[in-house]
């Protein structure tokens, strides 16, 4: 009796060493993932592709299953061209963590990206149902971008206003905000919105010739004029800015 009770103490202390012996290769290649992947981001930035296609590769070795390896593939290989390969990348992200609100938005914004925004929508739900993620109004702008691109004016409007009630400045909401106002046509709140951008965003192309055509359809010909010609200066060889050259207004 007593030699199997020392017999399965024995037994007992094995299998907890084995247990322990696993847990702690399990942290390890995760820390190894986590490792590589950083350095695959990093080569990525200074855009030593090549590199970081190995680091990224040798972090999924370590962990298969560490979504944001995964997620950072995605973007290069989409920084390369490869759609097929980082649709891939990005869908196994959210099949390792599937509630992760940052790896939800980045597939659904890459299907966007690649005109597949009718899968997307769902994924960007899926964001802002994670309660640890930091930045619902991201996801919000994107889904309402996403509306936008599809020509469905009320669910993009809806989205949008939501991404605004988390943050009253982001600038990618309040410039869609007023593209939907103007394709609505109403034009005074396309004005307030596009004006709200200018004062947190940065002017480019197509928000300049948003001003033009805003500022057209108000009938204000001299502030039209000043959106044309600003337009002309800073992006001269754009087509927005042949648009606004001799064009017939839209």
């Amino acid at each position: 009796m007593e030699m199997r009770i020392v017999l399965l103490v024995l037994i007992l202390l094995i299998t907890a060493c084995t247990t322990s012996g696993r847990e702690d290769e399990l942290k390890n290649n995760r820390k190894a993932a986590e490792t590589n992947t950083s350095l695959g981001q990093g080569y990525m930035q200074r855009e030593q592709y090549e590199i970081a296609l190995e680091k990224l590769k040798i972090a999924l070795a370590y962990d298969v299953t560490y979504a944001p390896a995964h997620t950072v593939l995605g973007v290069l290989y989409e920084t390369l061209g490869d759609l097929e390969q980082a649709e891939q990348e990005y869908a196994a992200a959210v099949k390792y963590d599937a509630s992760d609100g940052d790896v939800n938005n980045n597939y659904g914004a890459f299907l966007c990206r690649i005109g597949k925004g009718k899968g997307a929508e769902q994924y960007f739900l899926k964001a802002v149902k994670d309660l640890f993620y930091r930045t619902p109004e991201v996801a919000y702008a994107n889904a309402g971008h996403c509306a936008l691109e599809q020509g469905d004016l009320d669910k993009a409007d809806a989205f949008l206003r939501q991404s605004l009630e988390y943050n009253d400045k982001l600038p990618s909401a309040l410039i869609s905000l007023a593209d939907v106002s103007y394709q609505l046509n109403n034009y005074l709140r396309a004005r307030a919105f596009l004006q709200r951008y200018g004062s947190v965003g940065a002017w480019n192309a197509d928000s300049l010739f948003l001003g033009y055509r805003i500022e057209s359809k108000l009938g204000d010909a001299e502030s039209a004029n000043r959106y044309r010609l600003e337009l002309l200066e800073r992006f001269p060889d754009s087509s927005q800015a042949s648009r606004a050259t001799g064009q017939e207004q839209e």
